[in-house]
């Protein structure tokens, strides 16, 4: 890997305080530079006071612009061996500049959730169906997002998963080719030994998540309207904290300090917040991908309660990290999840009272704590799923013909004869319309 070139494309910066993805793309980053790889980030949207220093971390930074044939020339000039896009719409914007710039590139598609899953399951949502019922959200699966994603996943040579779940949908249910397709979860290296704060030491509940990204203020909706209402009811001494980056006037008016429902916004260090609470609450009706803040909280040692789609992807079997024969494991659900899942839908109360006695119960926290490390080591192994990413895209590089050949269909969606005639006729159609006088 060390002679490789790489091209990162952001639709955003990279915001590892803020978001889950973003952590993600980094440990990209860190991955490909510990290999000895060239690493250069473009991105056409402005910083924040959130985005990472990609320049302390070894790498280059290019600010480029959209439909702009300057981006043409400095992909000519970089001439990277493998681009990596951060999501579908970075490849629709800029995925057929590179194939043009550079055609022997290696195109990656790191699809972080499927996006076109969160918003079917957001619209199911809104019907008042189950979003963790997949059945009852297929009707909402075949959306013009759905179209575009897939279409982005086979114009690139390897698309990058984060959910079993999601792999088994796009090879199951679309009849993606699994040649193309990778299971790499969250690249989480193991962390010296700390002292996990014991039940005494904690206090309080904990919610966290971006307030721009709708699960998660869905979620902040409905501990205001449905959950906490019961617990402040059981436990009125303990208090809620809603934390999370990019915080509205209109999430702020929920705060209620009567109440114990307490709104801070922006959480500097999220682990230090997590770490000192007793229990991560994460009620999310609809989503897709691994949930960071659940992740977050494992490593932590902190119980969390959430729903089946909060857990989705993070209750597997060993065989699930070597990036192929992905295994999801339905039936040790709730008995190895580090707290309790329960449907808002179906069981807000049970949600509650879930919450209710890990917070009160020493003996049931206990349990659930010692299911946090065990769920962390179960799931992510950084030496054996880095390895098995890197192979996976050294066999795709040194074999790049031979792999698009197997994808046809992939060659066939970078074909735009179809659509450049569509509008070379609705050109001519408006080059002869006579003038309005």
């Amino acid at each position: 890997m060390n002679n490789h070139r790489i091209l990162f494309i952001g639709l955003v910066w990279p915001e590892p305080n803020s978001s889950a993805a973003s952590q993600n793309i980094i440990s990209y980053i860190n991955l490909f530079i510990k290999r000895g790889c060239e690493v250069t980030f473009a991105c056409a949207a402005e910083k924040t006071e959130q985005s990472a220093s990609l320049k302390a971390l070894g790498a280059s930074e290019q600010q480029v612009r959209l439909n702009d044939s300057s981006f043409d020339s400095f992909v000519s000039q970089l001439q990277p061996t493998i681009a990596v896009f951060d999501r579908f719409i970075s490849e629709e914007q800029f995925g057929w500049r590179v194939s043009e710039s550079a055609p022997n590139c290696l195109k990656i598609l790191d699809c972080e959730d499927l996006h076109f899953l969160r918003d079917a399951r957001h619209k199911a949502h809104k019907a008042g169906i189950n979003g963790g019922n997949i059945e009852l959200v297929t009707p909402y699966l075949y959306s013009d997002m759905c179209k575009r994603e897939l279409a982005s996943i086979l114009r690139c040579d390897l698309s990058l998963l984060l959910s079993p779940f999601e792999l088994k949908l796009l090879h199951t249910v679309f009849g993606i080719n699994q040649e193309i397709l990778h299971y790499c979860p969250f690249l989480i290296q193991a962390k010296e030994e700390s002292t996990i704060n014991s039940y005494k030491e904690r206090t309080d509940f904990i919610s966290i998540g971006s307030f721009r990204h709708a699960p998660n203020w869905d979620a902040v909706l409905t501990l205001k309207k449905q959950i906490w209402p019961i617990i402040h009811k059981a436990v009125p001494k303990a208090k809620l904290h809603i934390y999370g980056s990019y915080l509205t006037p209109k999430a702020k008016q929920l705060e209620n300090k009567k109440e114990g429902f307490l709104v801070h916004g922006f959480a500097p260090d999220a682990f230090q917040v997590i770490r000192n609470a007793r229990v991560l609450l994460a009620p999310l009706n609809f989503g897709a991908g691994i949930k960071g803040k659940l992740v977050d909280a494992m490593q932590c040692g902190t119980p969390s309660v959430t729903t089946a789609i909060g857990a989705e992807g993070l209750c597997l079997n060993q065989e699930t990290l070597t990036g192929t024969h992905v295994v999801t494991a339905p039936s040790t659900l709730l008995d190895n999840w580090p707290g309790a899942i329960y449907n808002i839908d179906q069981n807000q109360e049970s949600f509650a009272k879930a919450a209710i006695a890990l917070y009160s119960d020493q003996e049931k926290w206990e349990q659930a704590n010692e299911k946090t490390a065990h769920s962390i080591n179960r799931l992510f192994d950084y030496e054996q799923q880095s390895k098995a990413l890197l192979n996976r895209i050294e066999r795709c590089s040194s074999n790049l013909n031979e792999h698009r050949q197997r994808n046809f269909l992939g060659q066939v969606m970078q074909h735009h004869s179809v659509m450049s005639t569509k509008y070379m006729s609705q050109w001519i159609e408006a080059k002869n319309r006579p003038l309005e006088s």
